[in-house]
């Protein structure tokens, strides 16, 4: 096995499982945090629009990195530079933007929610900003990757 199959397969699976902790937290984590607020506030339903955000996020996410499974599936072929690549790019970099806008949302809802209920939501709306800028980085590594691509 030479050096950049091996590395491949790696990332290979590095992907598959950040997958499989999307997925868990998918199945596992977000519906027992519902279940769990469910019983603490009965008839407050504040916390659905920050699971339709995480539920977005973990959507989008998956497919960004079935894409890179893909990406690194050409690359393996030597096909790194294909019209195949550069579409598994381009889907990865609107996930990026649809992450970013799944957080903005989250983030707009946590400040309207924390004037109306007079809670702080410093700490929650900092994540998020992490969040999108860790997230733009990514969108401007996949801009600066189609590049070579576009010019072929």
């Amino acid at each position: 096995m030479n050096i950049k199959r091996g590395s491949t397969t790696f990332l290979k699976v590095i992907i598959f499982l950040i997958g499989i902790a999307v997925l868990a937290v998918c199945i596992f984590l977000l519906p027992e945090a519902a279940r769990r607020d469910a019983i603490e506030r009965p008839g407050d339903y504040s916390l659905y629009p920050l699971l339709v955000c995480a539920y977005g996020i973990c959507i989008t996410f998956s497919v960004a990195l079935y894409q890179a499974f893909k990406l690194l599936a050409n690359i393996e072929k030597n096909n790194a530079f294909s019209e195949l690549s550069l579409q598994s790019l381009q889907v990865i970099k609107k996930c990026a933007f649809t992450v970013i806008f799944f957080i903005l949302l989250a983030i707009v809802y946590l400040r309207v929610h924390a004037q109306i209920t007079g809670d702080d939501a410093a700490g929650p709306i900092s994540l998020g900003l992490m969040g999108i800028l860790a997230t733009s980085i990514i969108a401007a590594i996949v801009d600066v990757l189609q590049k070579p691509l576009k010019n072929d």
